[in-house]
């Protein structure tokens, strides 16, 4: 291995761990609100419960694949590998994100629908999101030349993204649905809404705050500097073999 060639070992920075102990202690926080603040559904019982982390985790999902667009579009604009970090860790972490979502989903039908799953147009259109995001992840891996890598998989995560606007949309757009549309126009056409049971707004607000934001942004950064560990490493073997 040539000399005076090292991987950066620098400490995680003083942000990063900051927001790392706030992030795990806001999920400790929003999930003891969905357990025990949030009083039992009337008509769901407990397994309702599983919605304080099964809607916000989509939106988690939301922003991380919104890094990837944002990833992917600068790198095409600059040429700068640091933007393309961003868009893979945040495919990464919103695909992780996104199953969260569909796992729960299927843990919160079997009692209430009587099935782990149906050909419901959301979870079919959640379905395909994962599988794209996924195929994402399997197309870059296959890609060897690193510029032909950046550039075409930051135009796959910009097209990609229309996936996550179809499963956010699609129970506006197809009506033939059983998934409820929590939040509608007006309290006429809501459904399936928890206007009964008690603290619910209590428990979701701050854990859709915590998905949204500090969940996203804090494994992103995490992946991203993995990523760039990952990269010198490949530098290191590529010069050690050329030696």
């Amino acid at each position: 291995m040539p000399k005076h060639v090292e991987l950066d070992a620098s400490p995680q920075p003083t942000l990063l761990r900051a927001l790392t102990l706030l992030t795990g202690l806001g999920f400790l926080a929003t999930l003891y609100l969905g357990l025990f603040v949030a009083g039992t559904d009337i008509q769901q019982g407990e397994i309702q419960r599983i919605f304080y982390i099964h809607m916000p985790s989509f939106f988690g999902a939301f922003t991380a694949f919104g890094a990837t667009v944002v990833g992917g579009m600068l790198y095409l604009a600059r040429k700068q590998a640091a933007w393309d970090r961003i868009a893979l860790a945040g495919a990464e972490v919103g695909l992780a994100f996104a199953l969260i979502n569909l796992l729960t989903g299927a843990v919160w039908a079997r009692p209430i629908w009587n099935t782990w799953w149906t050909w419901d147009p959301r979870l079919t259109s959640a379905a395909v999101m994962c599988l794209i995001y996924a195929a994402y992840l399997m197309l870059r891996a296959g890609i060897d030349d690193s510029n032909q890598k950046r550039n075409f998989m930051s135009v796959y995560g910009i097209f990609a993204f229309v996936s996550v606007l179809t499963t956010l949309f699609i129970i506006r757009i197809v009506p033939e649905t059983i998934h409820p549309v929590i939040v509608g126009a007006s309290p006429q056409n809501a459904q399936g809404s928890f206007e009964a049971t008690s603290g619910v707004f209590m428990a979701l607000a701050p854990s859709m705050l915590l998905w949204l934001t500090l969940m996203p942004a804090t494994l992103i950064w995490h992946r991203y500097r993995l990523e760039t560990r990952r990269e010198a490493l490949e530098r290191l073997k590529f010069q050690a073999l050329g030696d």
